[in-house]
Order: structure tokens, then sequence, then C-alpha cells
């Protein structure tokens, strides 16, 4: 039932700044926050490694400049998303391209970018090695069978429930195939268990041993925001481990194995605020609903995750007092007239009035990004602090 979200003066200042001069509602992105999340991504001790931001997190240009310039490289799955990685000076295996059903103009695109190319079914391997029988790729591996899959927030990213990646029969009939050079696996989203990524890696390990021109292991990302709790996800302890587990595959490889790691909502989850301002208050009962002049689409991850999207709310009030206002079960609607148009629901906030500001945390990721024009609203302004 709490939601609340704390916000120091120096934010605090600029979203007043912002919210007096722009009228629309907006994103504000806490530029030291994002550079601190990239540096422990890259302190992870095992090298060689190299860390590609999933650029489906946050694809605004200005943020993939400062992940570039961190040291990150990036991680796509789209041709759009490509040309903005080339166009942003990204080159060859700075990107890592993994897609499912890629039709042969896709892939062409793709060699020619010079990415590293992660592919999906036997079907795609196939294609890919009778029109580029010189190249090598990595696949993506569905171990679903050797661990008990667990369903994270978007579901099922291994075993059966899930559609992605090659079986174990299906890498087994690939065993000692040369044009395979790394493995790939995506655990799940927002997961903070650090032993369910270690037992999935781990079988991952094992099946390295297969593939005698292996060059790298691709562990994903989908390492959990611990937005409803003070508990985070513990890098430090996480590249600890999966340094002890590159190590040990680097020796009975004989050589050092590359590690690649695509952190995605991590980087920048925590370090982005969506604004908006309070433009009606409905009174039903105790339940106060509060109306902004922002529409769910414009801060879409609400929309589509409704049952498990979680963002802290603070409101700044016209006059900055708290007196004598009383805590209400509230909800913030959006500005049209779509039913499922919330932002957040049953949620304890003070008593609002129309003028005061409305900041919903955690909106650095799957946010500005996933803007769709379904209900005819632009996509919200970008500012970074």
């Amino acid at each position: 039932m709490e939601n609340n979200l704390f916000l120091n003066k120096q934010l605090k200042n600029r979203i007043r700044e912002l919210s007096d001069s722009d009228n629309g509602p907006f994103y504000l992105y806490d530029t030291k926050k994002i550079e601190q999340n990239c540096r422990k991504l890259l302190d992870v001790p095992y090298s060689p490694k190299s860390v590609h931001f999933a650029v489906m997190a946050n694809s605004t240009p200005r943020f993939i400049e400062l992940i570039k310039q961190a040291g990150l490289n990036i991680f796509v799955n789209s041709i759009m998303h490509l040309e903005t990685a080339l166009q942003l000076g990204y080159n060859g295996e700075q990107i890592v391209y993994a897609a499912s059903a890629m039709d042969e103009a896709t892939m062409r695109k793709v060699k020619d970018s010079g990415a590293l190319v992660i592919l999906d079914s036997i079907g795609q391997f196939d294609q890919w090695c009778s029109l580029f029988p010189n190249t090598g790729v990595g696949i993506r591996c569905n171990i679903g069978e050797l661990v008990v899959p667990k369903k994270t927030l978007a579901g099922y990213f291994i075993g059966k429930r899930s559609r992605l990646g090659f079986t174990i029969d299906e890498i087994n009939k690939l065993k000692g195939d040369p044009h395979i050079l790394g493995l790939h696996i995506y655990v799940g989203t927002n997961i903070l268990d650090i032993n369910y990524f270690l037992e999935c890696y781990s079988h991952i390990v094992k099946l390295a041993e297969w593939f005698p021109e292996l060059r790298f292991l691709d562990f994903g990302g989908g390492f959990g925001l611990g937005e409803k709790s003070s508990k985070e996800f513990d890098i430090k302890t996480y590249g600890q481990n999966v340094s002890t587990l590159m190590n040990q595959v680097s020796e009975k490889m004989g050589r050092q194995i590359n590690l690649i790691l695509e952190p995605g909502r991590i980087i920048g989850g925590d370090a982005g605020y969506f604004v908006c301002k309070v433009v009606d208050i409905k009174n039903r009962g105790n339940h106060q609903l509060i109306g902004v002049n922002a529409s769910s689409v414009q801060f879409a991850r609400p929309l589509f995750y409704p049952d498990s999207a979680f963002h802290p709310v603070s409101i700044l009030h016209k006059n900055d007092s708290t007196n004598n206002r009383a805590r209400l079960v509230s909800s913030i609607f959006g500005c049209s007239t779509y039913s499922r148009d919330f932002l957040a629901r049953d949620i304890l906030l003070l008593k609002a009035s129309v003028g005061d500001i409305v900041v919903l945390g955690y909106a650095g990721s799957y946010c500005a990004t996933a803007h769709t024009s379904f209900l005819g609203f632009p996509p919200a302004k970008e500012y970074f602090l």
C-alpha cells in the first residue's frame, strides 16, 4: 500500500524548474546514477569481458551516449536499434545482435554490420551457414530441461513454456560444429536470486566443452531492481561467482573465454523519473482519484505490466507543505477515456490538489522507450540532470 519515493533537494529543485517551463509530462534522468550503475557491471573482476547494454530498455540517443562514454557496448534485436547503434559510433563486435525469426534481408544487414550474432533456432542456423559459410555465430540455449524454470516478470525465458532458444537435443546435434563461437542464455527478467543465475550458468559452462572453436559465453541480463524493498541486486557477489565460473571454463578450454553480459533495466531503471501535473481530483468515498496531464501510453510500463509494475510516487505540493494533509488510498489516472489508463493504483498518498507535481520513480528503463501511439499522445520529453 505504501508507495513513497524519496527525492533529494537537487532533484526536487530541478523538477520544479522544468515543470515551470514545460507544461507537458517529461522524464528526468540522473546522469551520475547511470554512470555509477555502468561502473558496477564493469567492475566484475573477470577478464576478458564486455558489457553490452540492452538498448530495448532505453533507446534515447543521449542515454546511449552516456553508457557509451562510461565504457559499455550495446545489445540489439532489431534493425532499427542496430542502425541507432551504428549512428552513435558502435561498430563490429561492440554490437551483439540477437533475434528470432530473421528473414534473409535482415541477416544480410546484420552480417554487413559486423555485429556478433546470436541465433535462435536450427532453421536460422542452417540458413545463416548457407548464406555465410565462413562466418561463426553464437546460439541461444534453452536449458530448461536441466533446471526447474522460474516464471519471472515477463513469463518464462527457458523451459517448455518458452519459445526461445535451442533445446538440449538441438544443441547436441551441433556438437563439435566449428561455426559455433559462443553460447548465450537469458535466464529471465528482474531476478534478484543470484543462485538461480549461477545454476543456469553452470549448465552452459558444461556445454561449452562441446564446441572446440568457442570464443565467448553470453550470460545475458535480467538483473533485478529491488524497488519494493531495500534489497538490491548484489553485483559484487554475482561478479565474484561468475568470474570463478569463467576461470574454470577457460582453464578447461585451454584459453581465455570472453564473458559477455547484457544488463538492461538495472543500468537506468532507478535513475529515471516521470513527471506530470495534477489537473483533476475525484473523491470516491475514501478513495482519491488523481487525474494528471499524462497518459499511460507515455509512461507505458504499468500499461504493459498492470499486475506487477511497481513505481514509487512522490507528490510535490504547490506550497511544499504537508500540514493538515491526510493520507488517502489513491490511484493516478491518465488524461484519456481509456478505462485502463492508470499510472498507479491503490497506493497511500497525501491528499493532492490541482497544480501539484506527481513524480513516479524507477522510470529510467522500459518506460520512455515503450511509448505507444495507441491513444494519440506524443512521447514525453526527456531531460538529463
